[in-house]
């Protein structure tokens, strides 16, 4: 495995250089190696050593940890209130590869044709736990970009050095080219090649920045998050993105927040669900438990009446997350897991199977409730025929009439037969 090259030898600097000499050999090194511009086949290879070089020793944490442990991690890391962003601008990985190209085509340093010089806005993503979420917190970010020169101000300009109107294009930025062709004459409008569409030329621009006023940089910036801030919300920090060419304005830095989930909470709005373990001979005649809030010390009581059942769901007011820019909190709602105790004695074993026994004794048995049963049918038909007047069936009214008709035909024809 090959040895890790000496950052200090590979931007050519004393162990001793300060801040602004090791900036300024980042850059003359960076600006001989970068792909577009080197016909070195390592030149890829140099670039990227060069770049990690001046990642570690431009950061005072990264370079103090590299003095001392010869590592820029350091014996455990950064502290937990600083993030590096490097690695994810806009979500694809932009940093000083990115920041580099950027630099070696924008707009007035002679070295592209872009005609925008107001700086670019810069997004990054920015992770929280839930906890800081709910108590608000102040992060510092670290993060590549286009900051103005140190060497020129921002401005461009070398020593002795003047910004003119550009003889070419009169200061449009445009120029009108006039072609031959079987059609005729045919004219357009192109960038001026010159000012490369900025409509200023500079006569002696500054060596560290090429005359654009700005140069790669790493910079670092406290945010300051509101509690009760959601996932996807962005927090704006003016002038903190790319700057702008020869002192334009620069860009924003938006920071999307993201809360990390957590193990204990979970957060849906700006309320908060938990389970609470009960045991369960405590949930039978209700008992209290104390748990640990979202906010940093803050204890809640949580009230279980009695009777609660696996799952009820407890509702405990103001103890959720904070509402943005209020004083008032979201609930806390505790949900009720019963927990069977595994370690009663003998005699706490006792004194339950003999409260289980009770019970089954309080039941009737089956055989008592078929004799209840029976004996309510009997009760029941003893009531129905214990009147006065026992129940006969009604007389049929046409068997008495047809019985008498009957016997009428029968004496007429006797005596008719008779005579």
């Amino acid at each position: 495995m090959e040895a890790k090259k000496d950052y200090y030898e590979v931007l050519g600097v004393p162990r001793d250089a300060d801040a602004k000499t090791i900036k300024r050999a980042f850059l003359e090194k960076a600006r001989k190696l970068h792909p577009d511009v080197s016909d070195d086949p390592d030149a890829e290879e140099k670039f990227k050593e060069v770049n990690q070089a001046y990642t570690v020793l431009s950061d005072e944490k990264a370079r103090a940890n590299y003095d001392r442990y010869g590592d820029e991690n350091g014996p455990a890391g950064f502290g937990s209130d600083y993030v590096d962003m490097s690695d994810i601008f806009n979500g694809t990985g932009f940093g000083i590869d990115d920041i580099f190209d950027s630099f070696f085509g924008g707009g007035a340093s002679g070295m592209g044709h872009q005609t925008r010089t107001r700086g670019r806005d810069m997004g990054v993503r920015l992770s929280i736990t839930l906890a800081e979420a709910a108590a608000g917190c102040t992060k510092t970010i670290a993060y590549e970009r286009l900051a103005p020169c140190d060497d020129c101000n921002g401005t461009g300009l070398a020593e002795g050095g003047h910004e003119r109107t550009c003889d070419r294009c009169h200061g449009t930025g445009r120029v009108v080219q006039v072609q031959r062709t079987i059609f005729g004459q045919m004219q357009s409008q192109t960038t001026c090649p010159v000012c490369h569409g900025s409509g200023k030329v500079i006569d002696n621009p500054c060596p560290t920045c090429q005359g654009q006023g700005r140069a790669p940089s790493r910079e670092k910036v406290e945010i300051k998050i509101p509690a009760g801030v959601h996932s996807g919300q962005t927090i704006t920090v003016e002038n903190m993105g790319e700057a702008g060419v020869r002192g334009d304005r620069s860009g924003d830095l938006v920071v999307s927040i993201e809360v990390e989930a957590d193990e204990r909470f979970e957060r849906q709005g700006d309320d908060l669900y938990t389970t609470v373990k009960v045991d369960a001979l405590e949930a039978i005649v209700g008992t209290s438990v104390t748990i640990d809030g979202i906010m940093k010390g803050e204890r809640v009581r949580v009230e279980i009446p009695a009777g609660s059942q696996n799952g009820d769901q407890i509702s405990v007011e103001r103890r959720g997350m904070p509402r943005s820019g209020m004083i008032a909190r979201g609930k806390l709602v505790c949900v009720v897991q019963i927990v069977v105790p595994t370690d009663l004695t003998k005699a706490q074993l006792l004194d339950v199977a003999s409260l289980v026994a009770d019970r089954k004794l309080d039941e009737p048995s089956e055989e008592e409730e078929e004799e209840n049963g029976e004996s309510s049918g009997k009760d029941a038909a003893a009531e129905h025929f214990a009147e006065e007047e026992k129940w006969r069936a009604p007389k049929n009214p046409f068997k008495s009439e047809r019985g008498k008709s009957d016997r009428g035909r029968s004496s007429r024809q006797r005596k008719g037969s008779g005579r």
